[in-house]
Protein backbone atom coordinates (compact mmCIF):
# COMPACT_ATOMS: atom_id res chain seq x y z
CA UNK A 1 0.00 0.00 0.00
CA UNK A 2 1.43 3.31 -1.21
CA UNK A 3 1.09 6.06 1.75
CA UNK A 4 -0.54 8.89 1.62
CA UNK A 5 0.78 11.60 4.90
CA UNK A 6 0.34 9.81 7.84
CA UNK A 7 -2.69 7.55 7.54
CA UNK A 8 -3.45 4.25 5.37
CA UNK A 9 -7.23 3.93 5.49
CA UNK A 10 -10.06 6.50 5.85
CA UNK A 11 -13.78 5.04 6.69
CA UNK A 12 -16.26 7.33 5.72
CA UNK A 13 -19.16 6.21 7.34
CA UNK A 14 -22.58 8.91 6.81
CA UNK A 15 -25.13 8.21 9.15
CA UNK A 16 -29.26 9.61 10.42
CA UNK A 17 -30.96 7.93 13.39
CA UNK A 18 -28.62 4.69 13.61
CA UNK A 19 -28.37 4.55 17.53
CA UNK A 20 -28.53 1.00 17.80
CA UNK A 21 -26.41 -0.12 14.99
CA UNK A 22 -23.27 2.52 15.70
CA UNK A 23 -21.47 0.24 18.57
CA UNK A 24 -21.38 -2.99 17.00
CA UNK A 25 -20.02 -1.35 13.57
CA UNK A 26 -17.85 0.80 15.22
CA UNK A 27 -16.48 -2.82 17.38
CA UNK A 28 -16.49 -4.80 13.56
CA UNK A 29 -14.29 -1.83 12.13
CA UNK A 30 -11.74 -1.76 14.95
CA UNK A 31 -11.39 -6.19 14.64
CA UNK A 32 -10.97 -5.84 10.84
CA UNK A 33 -9.02 -2.78 10.75
CA UNK A 34 -6.73 -3.97 13.85
CA UNK A 35 -6.03 -7.98 11.81
CA UNK A 36 -5.03 -5.67 8.64
CA UNK A 37 -2.52 -3.41 11.13
CA UNK A 38 -2.68 -0.70 8.70
CA UNK A 39 -3.37 3.24 10.50
CA UNK A 40 -6.84 4.13 10.44
CA UNK A 41 -9.59 6.92 10.95
CA UNK A 42 -13.02 6.22 11.26
CA UNK A 43 -14.91 9.67 10.56
CA UNK A 44 -18.69 8.89 11.57
CA UNK A 45 -20.65 11.90 9.41
CA UNK A 46 -24.08 12.84 11.76
CA UNK A 47 -26.61 13.95 9.02
CA UNK A 48 -29.03 15.94 11.52
CA UNK A 49 -29.60 13.03 13.31
CA UNK A 50 -32.32 13.37 15.30
CA UNK A 51 -32.44 10.20 17.82
CA UNK A 52 -29.00 9.48 20.39
CA UNK A 53 -26.80 8.84 17.51
CA UNK A 54 -24.75 12.14 18.63
CA UNK A 55 -24.44 11.01 22.03
CA UNK A 56 -23.46 7.75 20.81
CA UNK A 57 -20.62 8.96 18.44
CA UNK A 58 -19.47 10.74 21.83
CA UNK A 59 -19.11 7.15 23.82
CA UNK A 60 -17.19 5.66 20.95
CA UNK A 61 -14.54 8.71 20.85
CA UNK A 62 -14.47 8.69 24.22
CA UNK A 63 -13.29 4.86 24.00
CA UNK A 64 -11.50 5.07 21.25
CA UNK A 65 -9.97 8.44 20.91
CA UNK A 66 -7.01 8.03 18.16
CA UNK A 67 -9.53 6.13 15.74
CA UNK A 68 -12.67 8.14 15.86
CA UNK A 69 -13.52 11.43 13.86
CA UNK A 70 -17.16 13.32 14.22
CA UNK A 71 -18.52 15.76 11.94
CA UNK A 72 -22.37 16.61 13.04
CA UNK A 73 -24.85 18.61 10.98
CA UNK A 74 -26.88 21.28 11.92
CA UNK A 75 -30.53 19.10 10.05
CA UNK A 76 -30.38 16.85 7.40
CA UNK A 77 -28.45 17.76 4.28
CA UNK A 78 -28.44 14.56 2.46
CA UNK A 79 -26.07 11.92 1.97
CA UNK A 80 -24.26 13.40 -0.57
CA UNK A 81 -23.33 16.30 1.42
CA UNK A 82 -22.57 14.38 3.98
CA UNK A 83 -20.33 12.20 1.85
CA UNK A 84 -18.79 15.65 0.33
CA UNK A 85 -17.71 16.61 3.83
CA UNK A 86 -16.27 13.15 4.65
CA UNK A 87 -14.20 12.98 1.26
CA UNK A 88 -12.84 16.63 2.34
CA UNK A 89 -11.64 15.28 5.77
CA UNK A 90 -10.14 12.08 4.45
CA UNK A 91 -7.02 11.68 5.39
CA UNK A 92 -6.33 8.36 4.38
CA UNK A 93 -4.57 6.49 1.19
CA UNK A 94 -7.73 4.30 0.65
CA UNK A 95 -10.83 6.05 1.97
CA UNK A 96 -14.27 3.38 2.31
CA UNK A 97 -17.52 4.58 1.98
CA UNK A 98 -20.08 2.21 3.64
CA UNK A 99 -23.41 2.92 5.60
CA UNK A 100 -24.02 2.63 9.26
CA UNK A 101 -26.95 0.57 9.54
CA UNK A 102 -24.82 -2.99 9.85
CA UNK A 103 -25.77 -3.93 6.13
CA UNK A 104 -22.37 -3.66 4.77
CA UNK A 105 -20.40 -5.77 6.34
CA UNK A 106 -16.72 -4.26 7.51
CA UNK A 107 -15.17 -7.69 7.02
CA UNK A 108 -15.30 -7.04 2.93
CA UNK A 109 -12.38 -4.11 3.65
CA UNK A 110 -9.21 -6.01 2.59
CA UNK A 111 -10.99 -7.27 0.27
CA UNK A 112 -11.86 -4.48 -1.51
CA UNK A 113 -8.07 -3.33 -0.92
CA UNK A 114 -7.05 -5.78 -2.96
CA UNK A 115 -9.34 -5.32 -5.81
CA UNK A 116 -8.11 -1.65 -5.60
CA UNK A 117 -4.67 -2.23 -5.83
CA UNK A 118 -5.14 -4.61 -8.86
CA UNK A 119 -5.34 -1.20 -10.31
CA UNK A 120 -8.25 0.66 -10.11
CA UNK A 121 -8.95 4.09 -8.59
CA UNK A 122 -12.40 3.02 -7.34
CA UNK A 123 -13.93 -0.03 -6.77
CA UNK A 124 -17.50 -0.14 -6.32
CA UNK A 125 -19.67 -3.33 -3.93
CA UNK A 126 -22.52 -5.29 -5.89
CA UNK A 127 -25.03 -6.64 -3.73
CA UNK A 128 -25.51 -9.64 -5.96
CA UNK A 129 -27.63 -11.30 -2.83
CA UNK A 130 -29.53 -8.72 -1.23
CA UNK A 131 -31.20 -9.19 1.89
CA UNK A 132 -33.71 -6.24 1.35
CA UNK A 133 -37.88 -6.30 0.28
CA UNK A 134 -38.42 -6.64 -3.08
CA UNK A 135 -40.00 -2.86 -3.00
CA UNK A 136 -36.43 -2.00 -2.57
CA UNK A 137 -35.13 -4.26 -5.27
CA UNK A 138 -36.73 -4.30 -8.10
CA UNK A 139 -36.61 -0.37 -8.49
CA UNK A 140 -32.63 -0.33 -8.14
CA UNK A 141 -32.13 -3.39 -11.12
CA UNK A 142 -34.59 -0.90 -12.81
CA UNK A 143 -32.61 2.30 -12.13
CA UNK A 144 -29.38 0.09 -12.37
CA UNK A 145 -29.93 -1.15 -15.62
CA UNK A 146 -31.55 2.42 -16.91
CA UNK A 147 -28.09 4.02 -15.97
CA UNK A 148 -25.83 1.77 -17.36
CA UNK A 149 -27.57 2.23 -20.57
CA UNK A 150 -27.45 5.46 -20.71
CA UNK A 151 -23.73 5.98 -18.75
CA UNK A 152 -21.88 3.22 -20.64
CA UNK A 153 -20.37 2.33 -17.28
CA UNK A 154 -20.90 -1.38 -16.48
CA UNK A 155 -21.22 -1.24 -12.96
CA UNK A 156 -24.49 -3.55 -11.48
CA UNK A 157 -24.82 -1.64 -8.21
CA UNK A 158 -24.52 2.33 -8.30
CA UNK A 159 -26.61 2.41 -4.99
CA UNK A 160 -24.10 0.35 -3.01
CA UNK A 161 -22.67 2.52 -0.22
CA UNK A 162 -19.68 0.10 0.58
CA UNK A 163 -16.89 1.65 -2.01
CA UNK A 164 -13.51 2.07 -2.04
CA UNK A 165 -11.33 4.84 -3.47
CA UNK A 166 -8.00 6.17 -3.77
CA UNK A 167 -7.84 9.42 -2.05
CA UNK A 168 -6.90 11.16 -5.39
CA UNK A 169 -10.32 10.51 -6.31
CA UNK A 170 -12.59 11.60 -3.34
CA UNK A 171 -10.17 15.12 -4.16
CA UNK A 172 -11.43 15.13 -7.60
CA UNK A 173 -14.73 13.96 -7.41
CA UNK A 174 -17.49 17.17 -6.52
CA UNK A 175 -20.51 15.08 -4.69
CA UNK A 176 -23.66 17.62 -4.27
CA UNK A 177 -27.38 17.43 -4.17
CA UNK A 178 -27.98 13.78 -4.97
CA UNK A 179 -25.37 12.48 -6.96
CA UNK A 180 -23.90 10.14 -4.23
CA UNK A 181 -25.56 7.16 -6.47
CA UNK A 182 -23.03 8.33 -9.47
CA UNK A 183 -19.68 8.87 -8.11
CA UNK A 184 -18.33 5.68 -9.97
CA UNK A 185 -20.04 8.20 -13.38
CA UNK A 186 -18.08 11.07 -12.31
CA UNK A 187 -14.78 9.66 -11.59
CA UNK A 188 -14.95 7.48 -14.40
CA UNK A 189 -16.11 10.79 -16.65
CA UNK A 190 -12.97 11.91 -15.03
CA UNK A 191 -10.68 9.48 -16.28
CA UNK A 192 -9.90 7.30 -13.00
CA UNK A 193 -10.37 3.36 -13.65
CA UNK A 194 -13.60 1.73 -12.48
CA UNK A 195 -14.37 -1.51 -10.87
CA UNK A 196 -16.59 -3.59 -9.56
CA UNK A 197 -16.44 -6.55 -6.92
CA UNK A 198 -19.73 -8.84 -5.40
CA UNK A 199 -19.90 -8.53 -1.30
CA UNK A 200 -22.08 -9.56 0.88
CA UNK A 201 -25.20 -8.13 1.84
CA UNK A 202 -26.63 -8.34 5.28
CA UNK A 203 -30.51 -7.68 6.43
CA UNK A 204 -31.16 -4.33 8.57
CA UNK A 205 -31.14 -5.45 12.42
CA UNK A 206 -31.92 -1.98 13.86
CA UNK A 207 -34.36 0.54 12.38
CA UNK A 208 -35.90 1.21 9.45
CA UNK A 209 -34.74 1.92 5.76
CA UNK A 210 -34.73 5.63 4.86
CA UNK A 211 -35.71 4.15 0.96
CA UNK A 212 -38.76 6.07 -0.41
CA UNK A 213 -40.24 6.22 -3.43
CA UNK A 214 -39.16 9.95 -4.19
CA UNK A 215 -35.93 9.04 -3.85
CA UNK A 216 -36.26 6.37 -7.16
CA UNK A 217 -37.26 9.38 -9.16
CA UNK A 218 -34.82 11.84 -7.82
CA UNK A 219 -32.47 9.40 -8.75
CA UNK A 220 -33.50 9.24 -12.68
CA UNK A 221 -33.57 13.25 -12.07
CA UNK A 222 -30.05 13.41 -10.86
CA UNK A 223 -29.07 10.72 -14.11
CA UNK A 224 -30.01 13.72 -16.64
CA UNK A 225 -28.03 16.22 -14.15
CA UNK A 226 -25.08 13.81 -14.53
CA UNK A 227 -25.11 13.08 -18.09
CA UNK A 228 -25.46 16.97 -18.89
CA UNK A 229 -22.81 17.70 -16.16
CA UNK A 230 -20.33 15.33 -17.44
CA UNK A 231 -20.70 15.47 -20.97
CA UNK A 232 -22.43 18.74 -21.82
CA UNK A 233 -21.52 20.85 -19.20
CA UNK A 234 -18.41 22.96 -21.16
CA UNK A 235 -20.08 22.89 -24.01
CA UNK A 236 -24.13 23.11 -23.58
CA UNK A 237 -24.48 24.26 -27.09
CA UNK A 238 -23.67 20.97 -28.46
CA UNK A 239 -26.46 19.66 -26.69
CA UNK A 240 -28.90 22.58 -27.37
CA UNK A 241 -27.73 23.22 -30.38
CA UNK A 242 -27.92 20.50 -32.18
CA UNK A 243 -31.34 19.60 -31.37
CA UNK A 244 -31.77 23.43 -31.86
CA UNK A 245 -30.66 22.92 -35.75
CA UNK A 246 -32.41 19.59 -36.17
CA UNK A 247 -36.04 21.29 -35.45
CA UNK A 248 -35.13 24.75 -36.97
CA UNK A 249 -34.02 22.60 -40.41
CA UNK A 250 -37.02 20.65 -40.02
CA UNK A 251 -39.38 23.43 -40.06
CA UNK A 252 -37.77 25.17 -42.61
CA UNK A 253 -38.27 21.92 -44.87
CA UNK A 254 -42.00 22.01 -44.34
CA UNK A 255 -42.23 25.45 -45.14
CA UNK A 256 -40.20 25.38 -47.84
CA UNK A 257 -41.64 22.60 -49.56
CA UNK A 258 -45.47 24.45 -48.79
CA UNK A 259 -43.98 27.59 -50.30
CA UNK A 260 -43.03 25.63 -53.41
CA UNK A 261 -46.32 23.66 -53.80
CA UNK A 262 -48.12 27.81 -52.87
CA UNK A 263 -46.12 29.27 -55.55
CA UNK A 264 -46.82 26.52 -57.93
CA UNK A 265 -50.58 27.47 -56.82
CA UNK A 266 -51.19 23.80 -56.02
CA UNK A 267 -52.62 25.10 -52.57
CA UNK A 268 -53.36 27.65 -50.27
CA UNK A 269 -51.64 27.96 -47.40
CA UNK A 270 -54.61 29.39 -45.05
CA UNK A 271 -55.39 26.18 -44.86
CA UNK A 272 -52.81 24.05 -44.35
CA UNK A 273 -51.95 23.63 -40.20
CA UNK A 274 -48.69 22.24 -41.06
CA UNK A 275 -46.81 25.47 -42.57
CA UNK A 276 -48.28 26.81 -38.63
CA UNK A 277 -46.13 23.47 -37.46
CA UNK A 278 -43.45 24.58 -39.49
CA UNK A 279 -42.96 27.92 -38.17
CA UNK A 280 -43.68 26.45 -34.76
CA UNK A 281 -40.30 24.20 -35.56
CA UNK A 282 -38.21 27.11 -36.33
CA UNK A 283 -39.07 29.39 -33.13
CA UNK A 284 -38.40 26.54 -31.33
CA UNK A 285 -35.01 25.69 -33.05
CA UNK A 286 -33.73 29.25 -32.49
CA UNK A 287 -35.01 29.04 -28.72
CA UNK A 288 -32.90 25.85 -27.82
CA UNK A 289 -29.67 27.12 -30.15
CA UNK A 290 -30.41 30.75 -27.95
CA UNK A 291 -30.50 28.12 -25.05
CA UNK A 292 -27.57 26.44 -25.78
CA UNK A 293 -25.87 30.00 -26.11
CA UNK A 294 -26.70 31.23 -22.51
CA UNK A 295 -25.64 28.33 -21.18
CA UNK A 296 -21.74 29.00 -23.28
CA UNK A 297 -21.91 31.61 -21.12
CA UNK A 298 -22.73 30.88 -17.98
CA UNK A 299 -20.65 27.80 -18.18
CA UNK A 300 -17.41 30.56 -18.24
CA UNK A 301 -18.76 31.96 -14.57
CA UNK A 302 -17.65 29.78 -11.98
CA UNK A 303 -20.14 27.32 -10.38
CA UNK A 304 -21.26 27.42 -6.73
CA UNK A 305 -21.42 24.19 -4.92
CA UNK A 306 -24.21 23.65 -2.58
CA UNK A 307 -23.25 25.20 1.00
CA UNK A 308 -24.17 23.32 4.45
CA UNK A 309 -23.17 24.39 8.01
CA UNK A 310 -21.44 22.14 10.46
CA UNK A 311 -22.47 21.99 14.02
CA UNK A 312 -19.35 19.96 14.97
CA UNK A 313 -16.13 18.62 14.18
CA UNK A 314 -14.44 16.39 16.46
CA UNK A 315 -11.07 14.86 15.80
Amino acid sequence: MQRHGNMDVSVVIPLYNEEESLRELHKQLRETLGRLGVRYELLFVDDGSTDKSFQVLRDLKRFDHNHVKIVRFRRNFGKSAALAVGFEKAMGTYVVTMDADLQDDPAEIPSLIRKLEEGYDLVSGWKRVRKDPITKTLPSKFFNFVTVLMTGIKIHDFNCGLKIYRNDVVKAVNVYGELHRYVPVLASNAGFKVGEMVVQHRARRFGKTKFGIGRFWKGFLDLVTVMFTTQYFRRPLHLFGFWGMTFALVGVGIDGWLAYEWAMERTALSNRPLFLGGVLLIIVGIQFVSIGLLGEMISKAKRTTEEYTIRDYIK
